[in-house]
């Protein structure tokens, strides 16, 4: 966050560039009968396979028109869409097609695509990998995503799912895939006036169909599966079919059946027991602080009014020592300012999510939101780390803006350059091109890192918090303190509250990012973003109360860990996904995930670090300033 000014134009940006369906103002597209309708390709995914405990093979995407699946091309070859950062982040590639499509025309005729011929048998080898790999081709037409009507088999709903295999791996029939070359498209359309119609379904059936070497095949559905030949050139004929069908579904709710939430009652009962448990926590550690705080309270002030040798003990003994500046100050300032950074840009952006703006028709836009609001929020890190650093004694401003505008994001950077190369290597189409990262470079070196600098000035002009005792200038001695107040302990266990609470949510998040599973359960994802707050907070809080009770006063670095300590298990439980979910022998696709996961759990180590740090601050601030001291 910057200045107000620079915000509310940031706010501004944001809307007109996250422009949708549910936004005020946006239009669907009414087709006249016969108008063009386009269907566009984008990148080949991998999927998860339709079979009980089935698991990812892949991690890798592939250009559609990649010259080694040798697909049909249009006529003066394939021409890329226009996308957002955030859609070509997340591996979007899309590009126009062959496909001739006319609304309501030709329905039910079979048509023929193209005849590719002479396919090498390294190709051959190539796609049949793929399959064997549960590849999906991903199709688009008028923003909406091509997909397969399956059945939930606990509960007999139909619902779309995005994609649809490349090709058929079915050992019992055949020693060979079999390569997917006939499509069966359903094209389901509304009609709110006479004459208009508005798509509102895409269902695509796959299936494979072979020929003679000529590649004369039809839509026969009872042609042998085509198989294709590793030792010898191969000929493949793709071939199609439209059927249009008109549906009662309207156009602002036909993502209906493509946002499928599975089981919804297992999000609720975690998301209950979690509102419960937290409640319960908080009550308890309330009552529990409330009651020992007052009682030593009392007790001290009664000594204070007697005419006895007061002698301290307790968290009370090391008033004069617990608002010492801790080592590396600096370091901890800047953690805490990125840190808010952060929790501000997941913030703004689960807002805009759970009123509806990021529309799932602008592919893309949600990482385009959390880009802009990291960029336009980069005054809150300059602003929480001054405060913060001049409030523990700090006195190099100038270093610590620099620092806290650059170590973050360069390490960011880099390690998203070396996966981005691992991508590259691979061939695959998810590598960011080179232009896109010079616009992220400049997005945060460029226009943050400025709104950081600003943030400084203004957190130094505002000063640090008033401590409520005074620093004694010689420190005092630190007693042995018990094996549970150890650092390493109290970061393992206090992080097992937070990521209990956000278990069953972030399983369904790392599906979503790895699996290609369409993820839009944001009420979910908010209620349990802040049980997951409040929890590391009280967490934070208590064992922050109990670390000073063992006359350990330096408690500051121990908060931030302790607040931190989830990152821990939430990158524990990325290893065990891989090791439950993800079946794949590819040294890339390893080197990508641990990649990805390392990035996602010091994200997580710094949003609620920051979190128990600033609550713990908090809460000693408001335990010294209730006492008397001589």
């Amino acid at each position: 966050m910057s200045a107000l000014g620079l915000l509310s134009l940031g706010c501004a940006l944001l809307v007109n560039n996250v422009a949708g369906f549910y936004l005020p103002g946006a239009a669907p597209h009414d087709y006249k009968p016969g108008e063009r309708v386009d269907l566009l390709v984008n990148a080949l995914t991998p999927m998860l396979a339709n079979e009980e405990h089935a698991k990812l093979k892949s991690l890798i995407n592939y250009d559609y028109y990649n010259p080694a699946f040798h697909f049909c091309q249009p006529e003066g070859g394939p021409k890329a869409q226009p996308e957002r950062l955030g859609s070509i982040l997340f591996g979007d590639r899309i590009s126009n097609s062959p496909f001739d499509i006319k609304m309501l025309e030709d329905g039910g005729v079979c048509k023929k695509l193209c005849t590719v011929t002479d396919i090498p048998p390294e190709d051959a080898k190539f796609i049949n990998e793929r399959i064997r790999e549960d590849y999906a081709l991903n199709w688009l037409v008028d923003g909406l995503p091509a997909a397969e009507k399956k059945v939930d088999n606990k509960t007999g709903d139909v619902f779309y799912d995005v994609g649809f295999n490349l090709g058929v791996d079915d050992d019992d029939f055949y020693d060979n895939p079999a390569l997917n070359n006939h499509y069966e498209i359903l094209l389901e359309y509304h009609t709110p006036v006479l004459g208009s119609h508005r798509v509102v379904g895409v269902v695509v059936w796959p299936s494979s169909r072979g020929g003679d070497q000529t590649g004369d095949v039809g839509c026969d559905a009872h042609a042998p599966p085509l198989l294709l030949d590793q030792d010898a050139p191969n000929t493949v004929t793709y071939t199609y079919r439209v059927t249009w069908n008109e549906s009662s579904t309207p156009w602002a709710t036909r993502w209906d059946n493509y946002l499928r939430i599975f089981d919804p009652k297992i999000h609720w009962f975690n998301l209950i027991n979690s509102i419960f448990f937290v409640v319960f926590l908080c009550v308890m550690v309330s009552m529990i602080l409330l009651k020992a705080v007052s009682r030593d309270i009392s007790r001290y002030d009664a000594m204070d009014l007697s005419e006895d040798v007061q002698e301290d003990f307790g968290w009370k003994l090391v008033h004069g020592e617990v608002f010492r500046s801790p080592r590396y100050a600096m370091v901890l300032a800047m953690f805490v300012g990125n840190g808010a950074q952060l929790c501000a840009m997941t913030g703004v952006t689960l807002v805009f999510a759970l009123f509806g703006f990021l529309s799932p028709s602008n592919r893309g836009s949600i990482a385009t939101v959390m880009m802009i609001c990291w960029t336009f929020f980069g005054g809150v890190s300059g602003y929480i780390a001054s405060r913060v650093y001049v409030s523990l004694g700090g006195t190099g401003k100038r270093k610590l803006a620099f620092l806290t505008a650059a170590i973050l994001p360069t390490v960011i950077f880099a390690i998203v350059f070396l996966l981005n190369l691992f991508l590259i290597v691979a061939g695959s189409s998810g590598a960011v091109p080179f232009g896109t990262l010079l616009l992220i470079v400049f997005l945060w070196f460029g226009i943050s890192a400025p709104l950081s600098a600003v943030g400084s000035y203004y957190g130094a002009k505002h000063g640090g918090v008033r401590h409520p005792v005074r620093v004694n200038p010689i420190p005092r001695q630190i007693p042995p303190k018990p094996k549970y107040l150890e650092t390493w302990a109290t970061t393992i266990f206090s992080g097992v509250l937070p990521f209990g609470a956000a278990t069953v949510e972030l399983h369904y998040v790392m599906s979503s990012l790895f699996a290609s599973k369409a993820y839009y359960a944001f009420g979910f994802l908010a209620l349990t973003s802040g049980v997951v707050a409040l929890t590391t907070a009280t967490i934070t809080i208590l064992f922050t109360y109990f670390i000073l009770c063992a006359e350990e006063y330096r408690w500051h670095w121990r908060a931030f860990l302790a607040g931190g300590g989830s990152a821990i298990w939430v990158f524990g439980y990325g290893i065990i996904y891989w090791l439950t979910q993800i079946s794949t022998s590819s040294g890339s696709s390893f080197v990508l995930y641990l990649g990805y996961l390392v990035l996602m759990s010091v994200l997580v180590f710094l949003m609620t670090g920051s979190i128990g740090f600033l609550a713990a601050y908090w809460a000693v601030l408001r335990l010294y300033s209730r006492i008397r001291v001589d």
